[in-house]
């Protein structure tokens, strides 16, 4: 079992170093780690220290020894970009949560002309604190020292503009009269960025479709079944980490 990360501000390059607030808190009485165990500490962004328990003060203050400098994570190539259309209810976070788990590298929503939900005002930006707050916890929880970036909510011009920077730009879709061709025998690049859109319940809508492949997006299908857009992300990502090595 790998030792379980806890998230800092700025990772300290030692010898000791305390962890305390909520990070502290759950270390302390919700993991219960004790004297002599491992544990890693992360900023999230790739850059880790990995250290061992000398105490547990109190319910939210764990002392931290045998930090011996920062290390970093390279930054994986290809990078993995999934535009997700947004769900109903808390598929949204399901999404997130097991594409996170997966090893997705950038996720963002998408409202697409068929999503019934809407992020509009303060309720909008809720629902991106949850996108963002769960992308941290998975990553967390799936030992991860680099966790994925969730942008702000993108319109189906700005993500056209997102594809027609991308090495390689993938639109998820399931009918053969639109050209889509098998994701498992696609031709991927080495490094830069992939970019996978992933659409609503309904669909992407044929105008959508023309948008992104005007911006050079071509249009890719996983299997003989349709996935539900909560998890056709995390089905084509981990096709894509197997096939370009990152799961080697």
């Amino acid at each position: 079992m790998t030792a379980p990360v806890f998230v800092v501000d700025e990772v300290p390059p030692g010898p000791e170093f305390v962890l305390d607030g909520p990070e502290g808190r759950h270390a302390v009485s919700v993991k219960r780690l004790r004297a002599g165990e491992d544990v890693v500490l992360t900023d999230g962004l790739g850059r880790w220290a990995e250290g061992v328990v000398k105490a547990a003060e109190g319910k939210d203050r764990l002392v931290v020894t045998g930090l011996d400098g920062v290390r970093e994570e390279p930054a994986p190539a290809p990078r993995v970009t999934v535009v997700q259309a947004l769900p109903k209810g808390d598929r949204g976070e399901l999404a997130v949560e097991t594409m996170t788990e997966t090893g997705v590298d950038g996720i963002v929503p998408w409202a697409a002309s068929r999503c019934i939900t809407q992020w509009r005002g303060d309720r909008g930006l809720k629902a991106l604190a949850k996108w963002r707050a769960t992308a941290r916890e998975a990553g967390k929880q799936s030992r991860r020292v680099r966790f994925p970036e969730v942008s702000d909510a993108m319109t189906t011009k700005q993500v056209a503009s997102l594809l027609a920077t991308a090495d390689l730009a993938v639109v998820l879709h399931e009918d053969r009269a639109y050209g889509s061709e098998p994701l498992a025998t696609a031709e991927l690049p080495a490094t830069g960025e992939i970019v996978l859109v992933v659409g609503p319940e309904g669909g992407v809508s044929p105008e959508e479709l023309e948008a992104f492949t005007r911006a050079g997006a071509k249009a890719y299908r996983l299997g003989r079944s349709v996935l539900r857009t909560s998890t056709a992300g995390t089905a084509a990502t981990a096709l894509l980490l197997g096939r370009t090595g990152r799961w080697s």
